[in-house]
């Protein structure tokens, strides 16, 4: 059956928090460890003030040693920044390109003092997160501002580009990777396999107070219908939370038994929606405990790579980025949802938004 054609909705410019003067595009992502002796100080980083174990601290950095210590994250950010700076120098606009994270070098603290020691006035930021959530979106512009208040009165004035779950660039750019994954079967073993859509889970409390849940249910949709594979469900990976904590489900493995005990296929397509990029909680998670469960229940898993360097995402970016710099320029959306509102305050989000209701799990 042939694929319908994307048909993303104009949505026209408010003209609210847009402004022609912005002089910097900043980059802000999580960060991951880039060797052995990174990796306690960067899981002390992402967990500080939440109480964990030291041994569950222990436990997790073996998830990283595996791999040598080695995130991919931060080399995916580099691969992501060439291709950026390639896109915008190209086609405009011609914006220095900056890069910060959360828990790991380069912190987005350093970066923002290196962007005021530049003479940075007025910078957009990017945030490596598609869907809303404290952890996602929230803590992210929380994290914008302590930074600006620690560089202090001459902090650039940094604003946040909107989520873009349903944005057409986002959604081509899975759509691409689950149609090369789903071309590996044959047409018999493609129709019959069912797409498994992975998100990293979240308490039940934090979700109940952000649009996570619904924005993940949408993207699932919007990519299943465009590829087209209607046999499809969301999973949830990578729960780390306290057992007594109730966090979103289902969980993936339980999910894959389920298959497995139906006994009508042999393959699965898995499709880590929730995550732009590779890193250890795709790479671990999904490629080696995932997959070995799946070769003990005798089922084949194909696994569609992150979106993050795929030419579409690129373009993206500078659409959003075009939006914000261009007044009157539309705001891309597939659906009947529309874009997420945008605002020039990195906390201009709805009171009570995206809580954070104190998680006490581990993140990437």
């Amino acid at each position: 059956m042939a694929a319908p054609p994307f048909q993303p909705t104009p949505f026209p410019s408010t003209g609210q928090g847009l402004s022609s003067a912005y002089d910097a595009l900043l980059i802000v992502s999580f960060g991951g460890p880039e060797g052995s002796e990174d990796v306690l100080p960067f899981l002390e980083n992402v967990t500080r003030g939440r109480n964990i174990p030291r041994d569950r601290l222990l436990k997790v950095a073996e998830h990283y040693e595996r791999f040598g210590g080695v995130s991919p994250l931060n080399a995916e950010i580099r691969a992501l920044l060439a291709k950026l700076v390639q896109e915008l120098n190209v086609q405009g606009p011609h914006l220095p390109i900056y890069w910060g994270n959360r828990n790991w070098h380069p912190m987005l603290t350093d970066v923002v003092q290196q962007m005021a020691d530049d003479g940075i006035k007025h910078a957009l930021a990017f945030v490596t997160s598609a869907f809303g959530s404290y952890s996602g979106c929230r803590q992210y512009r929380e994290d914008i501002v302590r930074a600006r208040q620690e560089v202090g009165a001459n902090a650039p004035q940094i604003d946040v580009i909107r989520r873009f779950y349903n944005h057409p660039g986002f959604i081509e750019s899975v759509v691409d990777q689950v149609r090369a994954v789903l071309g590996e079967l044959t047409e018999d073993r493609a129709r019959k396999a069912p797409l498994i859509f992975t998100a990293h889970s979240i308490p039940i409390a934090m979700a109940a107070s952000g649009p996570y849940e619904k924005q993940l249910h949408e993207a699932c949709r919007l990519v299943a219908e465009a590829v087209p594979h209607l046999n499809w469900q969301l999973a949830f990976q990578s729960r780390s939370g306290h057992p007594s904590q109730p966090w979103l489900e289902p969980d993936v493995g339980s999910t894959v038994r389920e298959i497995a005990a139906a006994g009508d296929v042999s393959d699965i397509v898995v499709v880590p929606l929730g995550f732009l990029h590779e890193h250890i909680e795709v790479i671990f998670d999904l490629d080696v405990e995932l997959r070995e469960l799946c070769e003990c229940l005798g089922l084949t898993m194909l696994r569609a790579e992150t979106p993050g360097l795929h030419p579409r995402f690129v373009q993206m970016i500078r659409d959003l980025v075009i939006e914000r710099t261009s007044p009157g320029s539309p705001r891309l959306a597939l659906g009947s949802h529309g874009p997420p509102p945008d605002g020039s305050s990195p906390l201009e989000c709805r009171e009570g938004c995206c809580r954070s209701e104190k998680a006490t799990g581990i993140g990437r």
